[in-house]
């Protein structure tokens, strides 16, 4: 999303889901439209090494024959996302001249983590006695963990008898909200909130 919106001159083109099954159609607009962008999310379910048991897939050989298929003068940039760069098929992850450049997007540090919380917490008083305790207790999670960290304590708060312009968020109900999420909302929350294996909060 931060590319596109540096990108105004660039059509862009977001594929997500089962909207892979038109990627041919997809890459046909994008010439049409050039100057474009073609964002491919989660390139690794298309895009998943081939193993013995694991067959190259229609869906591959689609993108590849995409990706090889535009003119010299063709201006597509093509922006594919994977959270396990690991996975991918060499023939698209390791082949010169197919992807130009990786960027590797860590996990956010001590000083984004608590960019982050001010950033979602907009909008709501923030109350916190110990920011330092926060951002010390959320280290090793994603930006989406912060972010749902926040509505779910807001909710909390809204709980609690807050509303509207007095919703005020305090460290009791981050807390909560914490607690819920690591540990009431078990492994596979902790997993699609991009909190790296082994985390807990303490």
């Amino acid at each position: 999303m931060y590319l596109a919106g540096r990108m105004t001159d660039r059509t862009v083109l977001l594929v997500t889901g089962l909207d892979v099954g038109l990627l041919g159609k997809v890459c046909a607009m994008a010439r049409l439209l050039q100057p474009s962008m073609v964002v491919l999310e989660d390139v690794d379910l298309v895009a998943e090494e081939r193993t013995g048991t694991n067959a190259c897939g229609p869906l591959l050989f689609e993108l590849l024959n995409q990706m090889d298929g535009l003119a010299d003068d063709a201006d597509v940039v093509f922006l594919l996302t994977t959270n396990r760069a690991d996975r991918l098929e060499p023939a698209l992850a390791a082949r010169p001249g197919r992807v130009d450049q990786a960027v590797e997007i860590p996990l956010p540090d001590a000083g984004c983590r608590r960019r982050l919380v001010e950033l979602y917490g907009r909008g709501l008083t923030l109350r916190l006695d110990d920011m330092d305790a926060l951002i010390a207790r959320t280290e090793g999670v994603s930006a989406a963990f912060v972010k749902e960290l926040l509505r779910k304590a807001a909710l909390i708060a809204t709980d609690t008898g807050g509303s509207g312009d007095d919703l005020v968020l305090e460290d009791r109900h981050v807390a909560a909200a914490l607690h819920e999420l690591v540990v009431e909302g078990g492994e596979l929350t902790r997993s699609l909130l991009g909190v790296r294996p082994g985390f807990h909060a303490t």
